[in-house]
């Protein structure tokens, strides 16, 4: 099936995809981590091309709930209503089945959406260690089950406590191996 990773420069959930059988492709302004299908450069007219599962990881800079308080301090609300428009370009993509992540919403963000996320998973219930709670909004798939019997209290919350730094922005936005697999194995099987 055709699969398409926008926004994607680790190539992990890309990469879960091409072990499964899958002609996965993944996009982003940035090159890729690993070595792979992987095109360089915005992803909005390659939405519109027809793919059987888009999997999407907009930035969520300025619609996260962690830095709704930017908005106003710094006038960023241009900035929030363009990220917006993305995220819903991911959401409206030209596929019957869509995935597009993000962290937890803020309200003026959802408003904008029109629609909280249909699950939220964390990286510990995937077998990672870790705790960042994802939010997923979906078009014609399932949310994704557990496949770990690993408990939060398993679990470290190193991204949220990640020293400042140049990329910690860029650290913190790689798709855990646990979640990429399970999408990979639940969705690609429903293809």
């Amino acid at each position: 099936m055709k699969v398409l990773v926008a926004c994607e420069y680790s190539g992990r959930v890309r990469d879960a995809f091409i072990a499964r059988g899958h002609d996965a492709i993944s996009c982003d302004l940035l090159e890729s981590e690993q070595p792979g299908p992987h095109i360089q450069g915005d992803v909005l007219p390659i939405l519109q091309e027809p793919w059987d599962l888009v999997i999407a990881h907009p930035p969520c800079t300025r619609l996260c709930n962690s830095g709704v308080r930017w908005l106003a301090e710094r006038n960023l609300w241009d900035d929030m209503r363009e990220g917006a428009a993305f995220f819903l370009a991911c959401l409206n993509a030209n596929a019957p089945k869509v995935a597009v992540e993000n962290p937890v919403m803020h309200k003026y963000a959802r408003e904008i959406v029109g629609r909280g996320p249909d699950f939220t998973v964390q990286p510990w219930q995937f077998g990672d260690p870790a705790k960042k709670r994802t939010c997923f909004w979906t078009r014609g798939l399932q949310p994704l089950r557990a496949t770990s019997t690993m408990t939060a209290a398993d679990a470290r919350a190193d991204c949220h406590l990640a020293s400042p730094g140049p990329d910690r922005w860029k650290e913190r936005s790689r798709t855990y191996q646990g979640i990429a697999d399970a999408m990979a194995e639940q969705w690609g099987d429903t293809l």
